[in-house]
């Protein structure tokens, strides 16, 4: 199984910020790497994805750990998020830009976003190019300005064992 994504790890591991485990959800999960480090520290998570093998493979590995998470499999591009239905959204490696508002609403006030994906910049050096997959400078930022920013980057990083090109965002919801 697949580490957990460096950020999302260094947002929860570093001390700095106080994210108590609470109901959260994983969106486009995958094979749920993500989903099972959070379930692992505590959090309540709902895992969506639109795969349903990927899914299996998760469910097989939370049952291993004895871990409880709620797998649903739907697609994003139809998804509609319940209102104040989450304390922590994580979406990793995923943009579906018109999924963003629903993020937000989905949030409890004082909920937390933890967004990383690819930049613009990744079209040189590897998967993915479709520009409709890659942000622009400062446009993570953008979709987050009316929530109150607690870290942000923008740059090359490592993830696993490969460098890309990223933008992550840690932010909370303005009650």
């Amino acid at each position: 199984m697949e580490e957990p994504s460096s950020f999302l790890r260094e947002i929860l591991e570093s001390g700095s910020w106080r994210l108590a485990p609470a109901r959260a959800l994983d969106v486009a999960c995958g094979k749920g790497r993500n989903a099972l480090y959070l379930a692992g520290r505590g959090f309540h998570v709902t895992a969506i994805d639109i795969s349903p093998v990927a899914l299996d493979t998760g469910r097989q590995e939370a049952e291993k750990r004895s871990l409880s998470i709620d797998w649903q499999q739907a697609d994003l591009e139809n998804l509609e998020l319940e209102s104040a239905e989450y304390d922590l959204i994580v979406n990793i490696n995923y943009l579906q830009r018109p999924l963003i508002p629903g993020i937000k609403t989905a949030l409890q006030a004082g909920g937390h976003v933890i967004f990383d994906t690819y930049l613009i910049d990744q079209q040189a050096i590897g998967h993915p190019k479709n520009p409709a997959y890659l942000l622009a400078h400062n446009e993570l930022l953008e979709h987050f300005r009316d929530f109150r920013v607690l870290y942000y980057r923008e740059g090359k990083f490592r993830d696993a064992h490969e460098a890309s090109f990223r933008a992550g965002i840690l932010a909370q919801k303005i009650a």
